[in-house]
């Protein structure tokens, strides 16, 4: 078992540990999320953040960061791009489509289950 020390000894160079303060500032300044050297799983987050960034300048930082460090080059787990909808970089959940061959007609939302009362009367 090695411990978090011995797997992070690349954070011991200089430049390195610039590279990622300078992704750590980046981050914090564009999605308000304060990473700390500390954290379990500190590589995956800054590859996360990379990967959702508007940014070219932390993209560029990621990557001089990726070639000097080999280990970080994490593979996403979502590389399915094109099937992922994002809005403002987030992958967002899929809204329930509805089909275009539906067998009630044409209509598209189906009527109502539950009975809604507005000031005191009774609506559709």
């Amino acid at each position: 078992m090695t411990s978090l020390a011995s797997e992070r000894s690349w954070l011991l160079d200089p430049s390195v540990l610039k590279l990622v303060h300078q992704c750590r500032r980046l981050i914090h300044t564009e999605f308000g999320v304060k990473l700390h050297l500390t954290e379990e799983h500190l590589e995956q987050q800054l590859a996360d953040y990379a990967r959702k960034t508007r940014s070219s300048h932390l993209i560029r930082t990621w990557e001089t960061l990726k070639e000097q460090v080999p280990q970080l080059n994490i593979e996403s787990d979502e590389e399915d791009d094109g099937m992922k909808r994002n809005y403002r970089g987030q992958v967002i959940a899929d809204a329930p489509t509805a089909s275009a061959h539906d067998p009630d007609g044409g209509e598209i939302d189906p009527p109502r289950k539950k009975k809604v009362i507005y000031r005191g009367q009774v609506i559709g």
